[in-house]
């Protein structure tokens, strides 16, 4: 979604094509198990798939047939059950959520009257309209949950379920380590992408000196260094609050990895194989991703930073959408839409790179920053205050730049995520800046 001045017809189309792609996804996700894997929950962290799947439905229903077209609840007495503040994860498997058929079918006929609207829809008159928003919220939350259930089927024990393609091999990255990302004011945040939600607004400027970034993630190989060097084991480079984590949970490598002689081995959706040394690290929490900066002699950037070396282009003085221009995430870009269900070596996707030469800043894995989230200077909370507004404060972290597991309709330049420290299921990993001498 780029131009809110698209006619009627391109938008209808959109949205079409975004909502259809978001449900062949979750169809995916929620097919390839049997029933007893869908109503199971695999972690205490999650929700059992068939929660999501219902909740998906219920999102739907609520913004699209309810608050957009004015329409009476279809099931009214679901609502609570799938309200994800009113019920904590751990507490979803007993609740008296419908069976899979009977999500299923809700979340179809849901689907079905939405198509319908759709058809009807003029793409102006209210905020949540405007240029569709609405179903550009609603196509993006379902991506979201697509890429939770993802997780979950990480998280989940038994046989592999899931297969993709792995991405095209890559020669070994030759290029420079870091990139200078000069000083000065940028543009952070936006007030004209369409569908962008309301934490990533509005656009300001932001004033950062100036850096040296890591041209890529971090990798497989060089965290195996902070591991042999008995990083896990050295009080110096972590946090208070990180040493008492690791320690209180003996955490020794990245989730899912473990050791079996002098190699180290990982689990990936149900297969146990070598960790490659070429990609970037993934599964790693807040707390060791700040370790290994400061082991390195570095930290991690903050989120303007992130973002300025995403975005700035020095030669027009532009924030662009991407790192590589405007253009739409194409597959020559970057890792997105579980086309892949690994990240791709490090190095990939030169077409992919910002003006300055930093690549895979979109796509791959998510990358944890140094910054807490929170709002942009005259947010406002938009369409409803937990979102975003309920979660800003210094208990969460913000991680930008999207992973393999999410799709381009929830990814772009200005995205924010955010997540505990402690968190390690998520696909989290990171790269590490320096300040620049005399900055």
């Amino acid at each position: 979604m780029t131009d809110p001045a698209l006619d009627a017809e391109t938008l209808r189309e959109r949205a079409l094509t975004t909502l259809t792609t978001a449900r062949a996804r979750t169809t995916l996700l929620t097919s390839c198990v049997d029933e007893p894997d869908l109503t199971a929950q695999h972690s205490p962290l999650m929700s059992p798939l068939v929660w999501d799947l219902a909740h998906i439905g219920n999102q739907e229903e609520q913004w699209l047939l309810r608050a957009v077209a004015g329409r009476d609840a279809m099931r009214p007495e679901i609502d609570g059950l799938y309200d994800a503040f009113e019920h904590p994860r751990s507490e979803r498997p007993s609740l008296p959520l419908l069976p899979p058929a009977e999500a299923r079918a809700y979340a179809s006929e849901v689907r079905g009257r939405v198509l319908d609207l759709l058809e009807g829809t003029a793409f102006h008159g209210t905020r949540l309209t405007e240029a569709g928003f609405a179903f550009g919220m609603i196509a993006q939350h379902e991506q979201q949950h697509d890429e939770t259930m993802l997780i979950t089927h990480q998280l989940r024990r038994g046989p592999q379920a899931l297969t993709a393609p792995d991405p095209d091999p890559a020669p070994p990255f030759t290029g420079p380590s870091e990139v200078l990302v000069p000083g000065g004011p940028f543009t952070m945040g936006t007030s004209t992408e369409p569908w962008a939600l309301d934490n990533e607004r509005p656009a300001h400027r932001r004033e950062v000196a100036s850096f040296h970034i890591d041209t890529t993630p971090v990798t497989n190989g060089a965290y195996q260094a902070f591991i042999d060097d008995g990083g896990y084991d050295d009080e110096r480079w972590w946090t208070k609050e990180g040493w008492a984590h690791i320690r209180q949970h003996g955490i020794h490598a990245p989730l899912f990895w473990h050791r079996d002689g002098r190699q180290w081995l990982r689990r990936r959706f149900g297969v146990t194989e070598a960790v490659p040394p070429d990609e970037p690290v993934l599964h790693v929490c807040w707390y060791e991703a700040d370790a290994y900066a400061r082991w390195a002699g570095r930290r991690l950037p903050t989120e303007a930073e992130w973002e300025k070396a995403a975005r700035h282009d020095p030669v027009s003085g532009r924030s662009t959408r991407y790192p590589w221009g405007d253009a739409d995430p194409a597959p020559r870009h970057a890792n997105l839409g579980q086309r892949h269900l690994r990240p791709a070596p490090a190095g990939s996707y030169p077409e992919g790179e910002s003006p300055l030469g930093v690549r895979q800043l979109i796509g791959d894995v998510w990358e944890w920053t140094a910054s807490d989230f929170l709002p942009y200077p005259g947010f406002q909370a938009f369409p409803y205050k937990e979102y975003s507004e309920v979660f800003f404060g210094p208990e969460y972290k913000v991680l930008r730049g999207g992973s393999f597991a999410v799709d381009a309709v929830a990814c772009r330049g200005t995205f924010r995520n955010w997540d505990y420290p402690i968190r390690r299921q998520i696909f989290s990993g990171f790269r590490t800046a320096r300040s620049a001498e005399g900055a």
